[in-house]
């Protein structure tokens, strides 16, 4: 009986099976525990860790906030932040935390997750905009290449996050930042409206960066078509030249050689002595 009652008692370590009970429910705990803990987390943080890389982030305004409390004042932080790969997408978010860092990384996931694509024509906006959200008013103008971006500090910081190069902008109304970074954002929101309303068709810059190469190539072969042309002149000349000098040579070389004729000698003055005197 001993014997018996110690074959059929399992040993400790061993897991159990699903053959004695072949209830799905055990199987599928089995299962869980087969997985390892935490298994999921460490993918997603890689996947926001590699999304990350490819933007800009840009603290555009840090506010220190305080509240009275019955224990005492509590201190936070709100941070504007906006981010931009400069290809086209550009989005603004507001962090709120107890220390700088942890505000920084809110307010960069939440404009993240309100991102817009700016369409652009070239390397700046297809048309002018003014927009008024609350107190303040903007208006963005298209720039030829080459002026650069020509923005005050707000504007700026949402423009050349979404990659634009070439702007002239104008703040209106009030100087509060986070004001004009939202008057801006809303500003591009309306040419993207714009755009897919009335179906515009505008250049990409990879599309303009390859006319402009085609043409650079164009004008360096006529450069280089005329220095060639110049350089066939000069040597048709010379060889005209040199031949009209080997003709005049061989002439001269045929011709005899007359003497030089001889000067006569100057006829010379007979020398009168006067008579001395006596």
């Amino acid at each position: 009986m001993a014997e018996q009652t110690m074959n059929n008692q399992a040993p400790a370590n061993s897991t159990p099976t699903t053959a004695s009970t072949g209830r799905p429910g055990e199987q599928q705990f089995l299962r869980r525990e087969r997985r390892p803990f935490g298994g999921r987390g460490p993918r997603q943080d890689r996947r926001e860790e590699d999304n990350s890389e490819h933007f800009e982030e840009k603290v555009v305004q840090v506010s220190r906030v305080s509240k009275k409390t019955k224990g005492g004042n509590q201190m936070s932080f709100s941070i504007l932040v906006v981010v931009g790969d400069k290809k086209g997408r550009v989005g603004v978010g507001l962090g709120k935390g107890k220390d700088v860092v942890s505000a920084i990384k809110k307010g960069a996931k939440k404009a993240k997750k309100n991102l817009i694509i700016v369409p652009m024509d070239g390397g700046t906006i297809p048309f002018r905009v003014a927009v008024k959200e609350g107190a303040a008013q903007i208006i963005l103008k298209p720039a030829p290449k080459g002026s650069g971006v020509i923005a005050g500090g707000p504007v700026r910081a949402v423009v050349e996050a979404a990659g634009i190069r070439d702007l002239s902008s104008k703040i209106l109304g009030t100087g509060n930042q986070a004001s004009n970074v939202y008057a801006t954002f809303a500003a591009l929101k309306e040419i993207e409206r714009v755009v897919q309303l009335k179906g515009l068709k505008l250049k990409s810059i990879a599309e303009e960066e390859a006319e402009e190469a085609a043409k650079v190539a164009a004008l360096q072969e006529k450069a280089q078509g005329q220095a060639e042309a110049t350089l066939k002149a000069e040597a048709h000349k010379k060889s005209k030249t040199g031949g009209a000098k080997n003709s005049t040579s061989k002439a001269d070389a045929k011709a005899p050689t007359k003497a030089a004729p001889k000067a006569k000698a100057a006829p010379q003055k007979p020398s009168v002595k006067k008579a001395e005197s006596k």
